[in-house]
């Protein structure tokens, strides 16, 4: 399966997929009571902080993957079974999102994100009803090594790249967010949010291709992602796949984790 479908996709496909609304915001709003205000029908709510992370610390980072039973278990509460495919969606163009068709395409299930999100289906279409899901298998499953970079590869060079804003990538004031601001050394910039339009959809793929070519991935099997705490390098991670150029690894603990430790830190050049 694709890591990406349009809206004209799922409506010829809906009876036959799990659509999940994972929507998370970095700035303390609730992503459940966005769900409760309107998503798209039928949709179970997945709470990307509470269901997709174990539990947060300087050591680890503020969303580490969970155990492969911790999150065997959230996907059965959410009526993700074994069979089941999925495609997830947001209101940020699938940056989030991204976290949940990540982490269940890396388990070998099928999973994709909706192409432009909610936003993709008119708003007078969404619905404010809680979908309880029906409880379903999903059998736990060792997190891939070949998916993964540890800090130590992160830190080691290569082809690393790193899917924050530009502001938090340079590093030239506090971070918001974690103790020190800038980025593993020798990491290129390649900021999620520049692969979607206006309306949130993806550019296209020849844009796509450029955006990791000018970071010096020409092969993406090859390339290591990070971001603040491992939710949007996801959506790097499933560009680059869709772009055609192959599967990367995810540094979970991100600069969360990285930011913690005495490791040498890099800011970008100011300008002039």
């Amino acid at each position: 399966m694709e890591p990406f479908v349009t809206a004209d996709w799922l409506q010829e496909h809906r009876d036959s997929v799990l659509l999940a609304d994972a929507r998370m915001y970095l700035d303390g709003r609730s992503a459940r009571a966005a769900y409760l205000q309107g998503h798209l029908p039928g949709a179970v709510f997945v709470d990307v902080a509470e269901a997709l992370a174990a539990p947060a610390s300087p050591a680890a980072g503020r969303h580490p993957l969970p155990s492969p039973v911790a999150f065997a278990a959230a996907m059965s509460a959410a009526g993700i079974g074994d069979d089941t495919t999925v495609v997830a969606y947001d209101d940020a163009g699938g940056v989030m999102a991204a976290r949940l068709v990540w982490m269940l395409r890396t388990a070998g299930h099928n999973a994709a994100l909706l192409d432009g999100g909610i936003g993709a289906f008119p708003a007078e279409t969404l619905e404010t009803r809680y979908v309880t899901p029906q409880f379903a298998h999903f059998t736990p499953v060792p997190w891939p090594r070949e998916a993964l970079a540890t800090i130590d590869e992160a830190a080691g060079g290569g082809t690393v790249i790193d899917a924050r804003d530009r502001t938090r990538f340079d590093g030239h004031g506090p971070d918001p967010m974690d103790p020190r601001s800038g980025h593993i050394p020798g990491a290129r910039n390649v900021p999620c949010r520049e692969h979607l339009g206006e309306d949130k959809t993806l550019q296209p793929i020849a844009q796509l291709r450029e955006h990791f070519r000018s970071a010096g991935v020409t092969d993406a099997n090859t390339m290591i992602s990070y971001c603040g705490s491992g939710v949007t390098a996801c959506h790097n991670l499933l560009v680059a796949e869709f772009a055609g150029l192959g599967r990367g690894r995810l540094f979970p603990g991100s600069w969360s984790q990285y930011a913690h430790t005495d490791r040498p830190v890099e800011t970008s050049p100011l300008p002039g």
